[in-house]
């Protein structure tokens, strides 16, 4: 395997931390691009800027007097951020993968499994902006060679537990169930999921480095396992030796207090015909196996504290 430069858009988050110190244990090269409020992944070289900063951006890259084979932007969420990744970015790396969300998709009108395609995308809030860069991708007329993956649910070390309202990423999740409380979830947990382990994610992303047939593709990112929200819970609750309890919250309820949730309310299951195609890594970790990780190290950081 070739040693690569890697730059990173954002490297002290989760997803973002955890495709840095994967590259960095397979031997290549990172730098990280952030604004130095959080410690960078130990070896990467970090380039402390504001990427809404245009001028300071373009200088911490001038400075790094270098060229990359790949850059992938972890943090690009609005049209402009697309922008900079084709005028700033391009002239300086071999290929760009943009990490976009399944929330691109119109939840009203999603198919099962949902291919790449759709007659219908979001039409506001966080779904709607990554559309928005993808399209600025599509019509960058060759400038740089992209690719752009979709991740549904990404979980993993690093991260909270929980993948539906009102137990989305809660801090408190693991206690809750040790102390015997019901979990109040959305529709009853029904909705199925197809969570994607964040160190499967970055294996498939450093896998489109100079893979010739991913260029200027958009691939669906997600797990071997297409499951119920309330299975992931059982998972979790299983692997704590505890029984699993459930309220039942009305889908309409919910939205009437939280409008914007609609994306989480439907079901998310990928068609990854494409991504195999490619030659790409495709995430192979099974669901209980990367939560019994997921839990363990969120054991851990509660005994060391």
């Amino acid at each position: 395997m070739s040693v690569l430069n890697i730059l990173l858009i954002g490297g002290s988050g989760f997803v973002s931390g955890t495709l840095a110190r994967t590259a960095l244990a397979q031997g290549h090269r990172v730098w990280v691009v952030s604004r130095g409020q959080r410690p960078v992944p130990e070896g990467a070289v970090p380039l402390a800027a504001d990427r809404h900063d245009a001028d300071a951006f373009a200088k911490a890259l001038d400075a790094a007097d270098c060229t990359w084979d790949l850059a992938v932007d972890c943090i690009g969420y609005e049209p402009g951020d697309a922008r900079q990744d084709l005028e700033v970015i391009g002239p300086r790396v071999g290929h760009l993968v943009f990490i976009s969300t399944d929330f691109v998709f119109d939840p009203a009108a999603r198919r099962f499994p949902q291919p790449e395609e759709s007659s219908s995308y979001a039409a506001a809030g966080y779904g709607f902006k990554k559309r928005q860069c993808e399209e600025i991708l599509l019509e960058a007329d060759g400038r740089l060679p992209w690719t752009v993956v979709r991740p549904c649910h990404i979980y993993g070390p690093g991260s909270r537990l929980g993948c539906l309202p009102r137990h989305g990423r809660d801090p408190d999740l693991l206690d809750r169930l040790r102390r015997g409380e019901p979990l109040a979830l959305v529709g009853g947990g029904y909705f199925l999921q197809q969570p994607i382990l964040a160190a499967d994610l970055a294996a498939l992303i450093l896998s489109l480095a100079g893979n010739e047939a991913a260029v200027g593709g958009i691939f669906n990112a997600a797990g071997p396992d297409v499951v119920e929200s309330r299975h992931y819970y059982r998972i979790i609750a299983d692997l704590l030796g505890v029984d699993l309890r459930i309220d039942e919250i009305p889908v309409d309820r919910h939205l009437l207090d939280e409008p914007g949730s609609g994306p989480f309310l439907c079901h998310r299951v990928y068609d990854l015909g494409r991504l195999r195609q490619s030659g790409a890594a495709v995430p192979a970790t099974p669901l209980a196996e990367g939560l019994r990780l997921h839990v363990e190290s969120l054991s851990g950081e509660a005994s060391a504290g």
